[in-house]
């Protein structure tokens, strides 16, 4: 038996606009944050650490549907900068969805290297914890990447840990096991910071218009 309805294009009725009262487990992450003791375990030569210093913006997107199926998301931007350096370290974009009919949570990820994700993984509306992960191959939760990371730097998979603190702040650790040409065995590159927010998230643009179309 399919887990889906078997029709899939009628949309739900009566979808709340209020976005922010909808995120579930990542409503905690909605605004603007920076971090400045993150720590990046990168292969390089032979194994590097970086620390460096995050900014991350989300801002709550409008309901989404896929016909009967509904998403609530925030809309976010990362830019990563090595302390006393102002070249960009490490671009992001994407998005972070949760469906609250299956709490089914989902991160698509985009950076300026040729190389997107997308991230699955579940978690009741209330958690403080949760985690989303990805690998290469999968078409529901896969990894792609452009034709020379594939060759010399191939992604096999990818984790994601988010932990809400109950300060205010929340933090992550990213796993992503990279197979490097000319090596045996699998690196496992690390990333992980502590956010703390410095403004608060914009209402979404059907919010902002009053239940109205807003642009």
């Amino acid at each position: 038996m399919s887990e889906f309805p078997d029709d899939i294009f009628t949309e739900p009725e009566d979808v709340d606009p209020d976005a922010l009262a909808n995120l579930g487990p990542l409503r905690p992450l909605a605004g603007v944050w920076e971090g400045a003791k993150g720590l990046d375990i990168n292969p390089g030569p032979g194994p590097m650490s970086q620390v460096y210093i995050e900014r991350i913006e989300m801002q709550p997107i409008d309901p989404q549907t896929n016909g009967p199926q509904l998403f609530y998301g925030l809309a976010y931007v990362i830019r990563i900068v090595k302390p006393d350096d102002p070249e960009t370290y490490h671009h992001q974009v994407g998005h972070w969805l949760w469906e609250p009919a299956t709490g089914q949570i989902i991160q698509t990820l985009s950076i300026p290297r040729g190389q997107s994700a997308m991230a699955t993984g579940a978690a009741v509306a209330d958690a403080v914890q949760f985690e989303v992960s990805a690998v290469r191959g999968s078409t529901v939760n896969g990894i792609s990447s452009n034709p020379f990371l594939e060759h010399a730097y191939r992604t096999d998979s990818y984790r994601l840990v988010v932990s809400i603190h109950p300060d205010g702040r929340w933090s992550y650790e990213a796993e992503t096991v990279l197979k490097i040409r000319d090596r045996d065995e699998p690196f496992l590159h690390t990333d992980r910071n502590t956010l703390t927010k410095i403004a608060e998230p914009t209402l979404n643009p059907l919010m902002r218009g009053g239940g109205t179309a807003a642009f």
